[in-house]
């Protein structure tokens, strides 16, 4: 034995334990019943970790996971059996869809009274089965931490994700012996045939038009330097999708930003002439790509990715590369050719002025001074390049991919698969609490509504979050759909809630301001972001501001909308 002390320790002991073993330093969760003995060993062990009491089990799930994607570290969420257990299922299935790592660690009734209706009991395995990478159910105290150890090295291997495990009662009193272990490493990761290398290198070689198109599966791996070299060797564009952002600095100017259906003018128009399209971790969804059959007709495709499920999922590529993306990625770059293309930089460079044309067109058209753009100008003059943003999902979340300046990787946190309003709030205490700099939430009032109790949760640990929530009175995202689609039948978007966002804040106990116009704005953000702790900015905004541009459902980037005044019938 490797002069590893062993101890007997209860399985609670063993669960905590086991968790500092594999590097955790802050967990988030909600006490209850069947998980108090988790709690008296947190309790016992809080010199070693540290335990964020939230305001609801969806709220610490939503903070694990914020934790994790501004660490790439596995977040870990606790909670008890029933309601507590259901209450993490959305934000399980919100890591699910992202690709994030998490360990969810939930208590249950003793292994006796399960499958008897007892108080609290809940089959949380069946439940998660399919928004879970693996779950597990222990019954034997002896398989406890070895148990835990198999789930951090599922969670973060490979395609990363969420994983869970159901602790009885008893399991959690037992007592064995605990030998310590060390910090698991992810699984290994096959490399990719030479041949297949080749295959891609010839076509990027062959290309006169070349667009890199990055993902969630490259964001936060440390390719960005590798990236760019690759683009300013072939000489191509860069674009992203929306898991993608922060993983390129805004200031490079060869990256044109988000594509897809409320993704940047000129990288959505670069995605669709490009004469080669090279995929790097991501899945060609629905809302990047538009109407299936019409994506990219006249490009080759080449996509890397980890996960073998998402080749040809989609979209059919003429190379697939299947293995480790950041090796991958290494070895084409340093067999690709030096490349030089005039025309794509007309080309490009003649998108890139019609998306200034179109929006300058937009501001001079809107007839309320405060427009997204306005307020995003703002935060990007004020916010510094360590600054988180953390949104909730809606228009203001597309606002925020279309005109938030990133500098850094890692500083992004918002849902992105699932698209979970109230997401927002728990994920930007997490993420401030793991990194420790200044995060801003961008919310609406329809997100902000479902999880604001995470208000104490903020005040109480002082964290210096910004809440920044563009108020217009609607639930904008479905209005716009509405007013696009559906011949305004405005059915059930106008909020016409009497709430004070000010007062509510007041109470919960943070300072906050309500304003109208840029100029209030301004004084209000630069005032929040040198505040000492949380604060919130009532920022009131037209409920008939549109996110631009727009694909319709269905359609493709020659059906693009750009303006309010073209208007498509349902």
């Amino acid at each position: 034995m490797e002069n590893k002390q062993v101890q007997v320790m209860n399985g609670a002991q063993i669960v905590i334990e086991t968790l500092i073993e594999q590097g955790v330093t802050d967990v988030f969760g909600y006490p209850g019943g069947q998980v108090i003995n988790i709690y008296d060993a947190l309790y016992n062990a809080s010199d070693r970790i540290n335990h964020v009491l939230t305001a609801h089990e969806q709220g610490a799930s939503h903070a694990a996971d914020g934790y994790s994607r501004v660490t790439g570290k596995v977040g870990v969420v606790i909670a008890t059996s029933g309601p507590g257990a259901t209450n993490l299922v959305t934000g399980i299935a919100t890591a699910m869809l992202d690709s994030i790592p998490m360990v969810a660690i939930t208590g249950n009734v003793p292994n006796s009274l399960i499958g008897k209706d007892s108080f609290q009991e809940i089959n949380i395995t069946g439940i998660t089965l399919p928004i879970t990478k693996h779950n597990y159910f222990v019954q034997d105290i002896n398989e406890l931490a070895d148990t835990i150890r198999e789930a951090f090295k599922i969670a973060k291997s490979g395609r990363p994700g969420p994983v869970l495990i159901d602790i009885p009662k008893d399991v959690q009193i037992a007592k064995t012996e605990f030998i310590p272990g060390s910090v698991v490493e992810p699984f290994p990761q096959a490399e990719v045939e030479d041949a297949d290398i080749d295959r891609a290198v010839e076509l990027i070689n062959a290309a006169e038009r070349p667009y890199i198109y990055i993902g969630g599966g490259a964001a936060g791996r440390g390719m960005t330097k590798d990236i760019m070299a690759l683009a300013e060797k072939v000489d191509a564009y860069i674009g992203c999708t929306f898991m993608g952002l922060s993983a390129m600095p805004n200031s490079y100017d060869r990256f044109l930003g988000m594509q897809g259906m409320h993704g940047h003018y000129a990288s959505s128009m670069a995605n669709k002439e490009a004469d080669l399209i090279i995929g790097v971790g991501v899945r060609f969804s629905d809302r990047a790509t538009g109407n299936i059959s019409k994506y990219a007709k006249g490009a080759k495709i080449i996509q890397l990715d980890t996960d073998l499920s998402e080749i040809n999922k989609n979209v059919k590529v003429d190379v697939g590369l299947i293995g480790s993306i950041v090796s991958s990625f290494s070895r084409i770059l340093s067999r690709c050719e030096k490349k030089n293309h005039p025309e794509w930089h007309t080309i490009v460079d003649g998108f890139k002025a019609e998306e200034r044309r179109i929006s300058d067109e937009a501001e001079k058209r809107a007839t309320n001074p405060m427009t997204p753009k306005k307020i995003f100008d703002i935060i990007n003059e004020i916010k510094d390049k360590n600054t988180i943003i953390a949104t909730d999902v809606g228009q203001h979340q597309m606002w925020a991919a279309q005109y938030v300046d990133f500098e850094r990787t890692r500083r992004f946190a918002s849902s992105g698969g699932l698209g979970t309003m109230g997401y927002g709030l728990g994920a930007a205490i997490g993420a401030q609490i793991a990194s420790g700099d200044r995060t801003v939430l961008i919310t609406g009032d329809g997100s902000f509504g479902m999880n604001l109790n995470e208000l104490a949760t903020a005040v109480t640990y002082n964290t210096p979050v910004v809440i920044v929530l563009m108020n217009n009175g609607v639930l904008g995202m479905v209005r716009q759909w509405q007013t696009l689609f559906f011949n305004k039948h405005y059915s059930n978007t106008v909020l016409d809630r009497k709430t004070d966002f000010v007062k509510l804040a007041d109470a919960f106990g943070l300072p906050a301001r309500r304003v109208t116009t840029p100029e209030e704005f301004r004084d209000a953000f630069a005032a929040a972001m040198q505040h000492d702790g949380p604060y919130l900015i009532d920022t009131i905004i037209d409920m008939d501001e549109f996110v631009l541009p727009m694909l319709p459902p269905g359609g493709s980037i020659e059906d693009i909308i750009t303006t309010k005044e073209k208007e498509a019938s349902k």
